[in-house]
């Protein structure tokens, strides 16, 4: 692949309305906005869950207070974090995908990985990171390798890590505020593994 691949993607993503027009299931229940920054350059990418009110509003990607954590997990500015010449930003859903009776968000949508995932990241064949945020990330990302929960997951970073392949897959909790009990309750997690991600962040880019 070429970096006129990745230019081809990302003109096409953005006019994608699968989930309207040929759902999976239920469709999309509002207008489609797809936010997903590919890079022909950057060597690392983040790869969450789907975008939030917040980012179906604005179109920016992690423009909401579980962005801000994950750039202090990941010791960047705003600035650099949306460089997409350091860092692409490829979440498993590209649109905002609705809420539940409870107002939680819904899982992301089926649709984009079985359209897009395996073709964007084939055009991005200079990735050497993968931070895989939640479960969904990981599920794609790491296929057999996911733990049977995504504490057991995140715990096993280090034999991930440790994997002779590149890119390489780090998973991660999401940075969502809802999750600072985990956080508390695992400490390990800021002790052990967020002077690697810093480390590798900074050397990416």
């Amino acid at each position: 692949m070429t970096a006129e691949d990745v230019e081809a993607l990302s003109r096409a993503i953005p006019a994608c309305r699968v989930c309207v027009e040929d759902p999976i299931g239920r469709p999309l229940p509002h207008e489609p906005r797809p936010v997903a920054w590919l890079s022909s350059t950057a060597r690392l990418a983040v790869c969450g869950q789907a975008p939030g009110t917040r980012v179906h509003a604005t179109g920016i990607p992690f423009n909401d207070p579980s962005g801000d954590r994950l750039r202090e997990w990941m010791g960047v500015d705003r600035d650099t974090f949306y460089d997409t010449r350091r860092i692409a930003i490829v979440p498993m859903g590209f649109c905002f995908p609705g809420q539940d009776a409870k107002g939680g968000d819904l899982p992301p949508r089926r649709e984009c990985p079985l359209t897009w995932h395996d073709r964007v990241f084939a055009a991005m064949p200079q990735l050497e990171l993968i931070l895989t945020i939640g479960q969904y990330a990981q599920a794609y990302h790491l296929g057999k390798l996911r733990k049977a929960s995504l504490t057991e997951t995140v715990l096993a970073w280090r034999e991930l890590w440790d994997r002779p392949v590149i890119p390489r897959i780090l998973p991660l909790p999401h940075p969502s505020w809802r999750n600072t009990g985990w956080l508390k309750r695992h400490p390990w997690f800021e002790a052990e593994v967020l002077p690697v991600l810093r480390a590798e962040v900074q050397r990416l880019i």
